[in-house]
């Protein structure tokens, strides 16, 4: 009888796992998204100015474009702080989801891939899993997006009303492009009411198009140099006892993963965001016109307009992403495993008496 008593107790603690494994997922959701939101929030002035940059070819033609210290006067002198600011409230919106999405989904799918298809394991797997994480928290992000470069490139009331007359932002019937956003709420019914649901989808495949390369490449880059760090550690520090924090191996190696994506997409990014921004002022009449006439008509140097920027923001805010996840698994996952053991313990040995009386 001691033998059958003991003999289930080996069975029932797998039994236990596979809601362990389901609540760390849905922890890396929460991570990630509270990772988003604060490097969207941090860096969100740079990506007024990238913004800004990359759609002055539909505010004032292909004429007097302006150098990034020359942007960062212009908004200065129109707006002042309250213009690097514009649009914040959806940036930071669509960043927790696709924080959410982009780090929660990486955890599931690399352990999917790599478990039921080895052949695509390693950086393949990692590849896989950021384009399908970015790819789900597009249904959020995008219409955020939309209206986030729309409030961007507005500024304030003042600032935005004096573009439009003196650039003449108008089709030749005379319809203007569109009206002062002056909240996150009103711009998407206003976009909304105007375009419907295209409006707000402005551009959604060539979101896509950049942001799941950017979001492979992304990942891959980080955990090859990771790989490489802990190859490094391993060859030239295999006795050392100081172990290099993990939220400081986020901060460098994430800085460096997103600046070279971030380059390396930035022909994709300048097509996105000037697809989003012409509004009734249809310049570009889809994705492969817009990317035909940039080259036609700017170069080589047009499809790499704003990458100076969109490094500059990608480098800090990847860094902080990637420092504040984890920071958040180093100082929260550890206590969230003991828990979810003591209680998958007291489930066995509540469980053992039941199985011994049977």
């Amino acid at each position: 009888m001691a033998a059958s008593t003991s003999a289930p107790d080996p069975f029932r603690a797998p039994q236990n796992r596979p809601s362990s494994d389901h609540f760390f997922v849905w922890r890396e959701f929460v991570w990630g998204a509270l990772a988003g939101a604060f490097g969207e929030g941090m860096m969100h002035p740079i990506d007024t100015l990238k913004t800004r940059i990359q759609s002055q070819a539909i505010i004032s033609g292909c004429q007097s474009q302006k150098s990034l210290m020359q942007m960062i006067r212009t908004v200065w002198t129109a707006d002042g702080l309250r213009g690097f600011y514009r649009g914040i409230a959806p940036g930071v919106t669509g960043s927790l989801a696709t924080g959410a999405t982009y780090f929660g989904v990486i955890e599931s799918t690399k352990k999917w891939v790599e478990e039921l298809h080895p052949n695509l394991g390693g950086h393949w797997a990692h590849f896989i899993a950021g384009g399908i994480g970015d790819t789900l928290g597009s249904c959020v992000y995008v219409p955020c997006e939309v209206m986030k470069q729309r409030m961007q490139i507005q500024g304030t009331r003042k600032s935005w009303s004096s573009i439009i007359l003196k650039e003449n932002i108008s089709q030749k019937s005379g319809q203007q492009m569109y009206g002062y956003y002056s909240g996150m709420f009103q711009a998407g019914h206003s976009i909304l009411k105007q375009h419907g649901l295209k409006g707000l989808y402005a551009g959604y495949w060539s979101t896509l198009a950049r942001d799941v390369p950017f979001a492979g490449l992304m990942v891959t880059f980080y955990e090859g140099l990771k790989d490489l760090t802990e190859y490094g550690k391993q060859r030239w520090l295999p006795i050392s006892e100081g172990q290099l924090n993990c939220s400081v191996e986020g901060l460098i190696l994430g800085g460096f993963a997103g600046g070279f994506s971030a380059f390396l997409t930035t022909p994709l990014d300048v097509i996105k965001t000037r697809l989003q921004v012409q509004g009734s002022t249809i310049r570009y009449d889809g994705w492969l016109d817009a990317i035909r006439r940039v080259w036609m008509m700017e170069g080589t140097k047009g499809l790499f307009k704003g990458s100076i920027p969109r490094i500059i923001w990608y480098v800090p805010a990847s860094a902080l992403t990637f420092m504040a996840v984890e920071f958040l698994r180093d100082h929260f996952n550890d206590g969230l495993d003991r828990d979810a053991h003591e209680m998958a313990s007291i489930k066995i040995e509540s469980g053992a008496p039941v199985k011994e009386v049977a």
